[in-house]
């Protein structure tokens, strides 16, 4: 069993479309949740692709942020686990790596990756992504600028 509810963290402000963040760099996770909770979206964070996975299926997010390489289940096993499930098939997911021009072909495969963000990366354009990412799939507009 993992130490799934003591590695993540709930805490969330406002009621905006729900975000769970998945990334095993805890300076990634903190500095992201923030900025997007002070844009006044609800936050989920957890530590690594397992937590990641079963945080999703607890909330039901609106959208999910992960990191590529991560312990236990990586960025892409966890799309493909969302994407093979009728119940998180339509969940859009953004993909954070360190070396983008090498998993691109994987990614093509899966329909719920939408993009693909380099690190590293600012928070404005994270911000940005997700908002034209949450709008392209049902026309809502952005939170934050």
């Amino acid at each position: 069993m993992s130490n799934f509810h003591t590695n993540r963290s709930q805490e969330s402000l406002g009621n905006g479309p729900c975000v769970v963040l998945v990334d095993d760099e805890p300076h990634i996770t903190h500095m992201v949740s923030r900025k997007l909770k002070q844009c006044g979206y609800t936050v989920h964070t957890a530590m690594d692709g397992q937590q990641g996975l079963e945080l999703i299926l607890e909330v039901g997010p609106d959208l999910v942020v992960t990191d590529l390489q991560m312990p236990y289940m990586s960025g892409i096993e966890l799309a493909s686990r969302l994407f093979s499930s009728e119940k998180t098939r339509g969940i859009p997911v953004i993909m954070l790596s360190a070396r983008g021009f090498a998993i691109e072909d994987q990614i093509t495969e899966l329909g719920n990756v939408k993009s693909l963000l380099s690190k590293p990366f600012g928070t404005k354009a994270l911000i940005e992504l997700i908002q034209s990412t949450l709008s392209s799939d049902d026309g809502a507009e952005g939170l934050c600028a």
